[in-house]
């Protein structure tokens, strides 16, 4: 099992020290040096001031942070967590992850999904219906444009003719599939190396239209549609990583956090097929995000 943390930047307001230089390089040093094998950053360039004063959070620009984390350690995997593509023309995508990608040492995983937010869809000039189109469009202009020169595409909204772009990366970035729907498993066993769902209590399923997803009972059964779709595909289910967190034995944050249920939780995960955990911190302050990463090192990663 690898273990890895996304940034705590988890409300609205945030801890301004969060977005200081010293406050992401101790926190980037701590999580390599507890034994995390990742880190990640959260995707919201303009949410709704509405979504922010219901509970959202506010976000840095995942490749600008990612960069950064390159370039103060050795080992830590770069993960978006995760990459909403559609906002994005996909030529632009697969240029910053190919840049971060070479300069990373072949660290990067484009971790990416559709989102939910309508009206950040809106303020980007993107149609929020046509998500799904544009996703998979984007998937093969990545994937085309990173693999071939004088690479030729009529896309939805633009037209590519014999372009090419360099560095492309050798091997290519892992991509992981974000999203808990069908539709996103479906997507991993066609041309994704992962899945990686969120944890979605039945409240905020209804907010993000998607499938709740709350405890390993939820889990087991998307877990077997897409090991079927897997093998469908003619892939083997040792290809695709999955990653999913275990909230047993509470937040490593708190006090009375307990790490052999934590150890029991992740074990269950394993069995299934789980190989990357995710794990949160605390977000109101660099020491206290640090504490709990250092706690969840020493009793779970070691």
């Amino acid at each position: 099992m690898n273990f890895w943390v996304t940034y705590p930047i988890i409300t609205h307001p945030y801890s301004p020290e969060l977005l200081t230089k010293t406050g992401l390089t101790r926190f980037c040093v701590a999580a390599e040096e507890a034994g995390f094998a990742g880190i990640g950053f959260t995707d919201h360039p303009v949410p709704t001031e509405r979504w922010l004063r219901a509970g959202g959070h506010d976000a840095l620009d995942p490749f600008a942070a990612l960069a950064f984390c390159a370039a103060v350690t050795d080992r830590l995997r770069l993960i978006p967590n995760i990459l909403v593509l559609p906002y994005r023309n996909p030529f632009v995508v697969a240029k910053a992850a190919a840049t971060l990608d070479a300069l990373s040492g072949g660290r990067f995983t484009l971790s990416v999904a559709t989102g939910y937010l309508r009206g950040e869809y809106q303020a980007l000039g993107v149609d929020f219906e046509q998500r799904n189109a544009l996703f998979d469009e984007a998937i093969e202009v990545i994937q085309g444009i990173w693999s071939h020169d004088d690479f030729a595409h009529d896309g939805m909204t633009f037209t590519a003719r014999g372009q090419s772009a360099n560095p492309k990366p050798n091997p290519h970035p892992p991509i992981w599939v974000g999203g808990n729907s069908r539709l996103s498993r479906r997507r991993v066993a066609r041309y994704g190396n992962g899945w990686n769902p969120f944890p979605a209590p039945r409240v905020m399923a209804q907010t993000t239209k998607t499938p709740p997803l709350e405890t390993v009972d939820d889990l087991r059964p998307m877990l077997d549609e897409l090991w079927q779709y897997v093998e469908d595909a003619g892939r083997s289910p040792s290809e695709i990583d999955v990653s999913f967190g275990s909230n047993a034995g509470g937040s490593p944050g708190d006090e009375n956090f307990n790490p052999e249920a934590q150890l029991e939780g992740v074990a269950e995960l394993a069995a299934l097929g789980v190989t990357w955990s995710g794990i949160g911190v605390p977000g109101d302050s660099v020491d206290h995000a640090i504490e709990a990463l250092q706690r969840f090192g020493e009793s779970v990663i070691r």
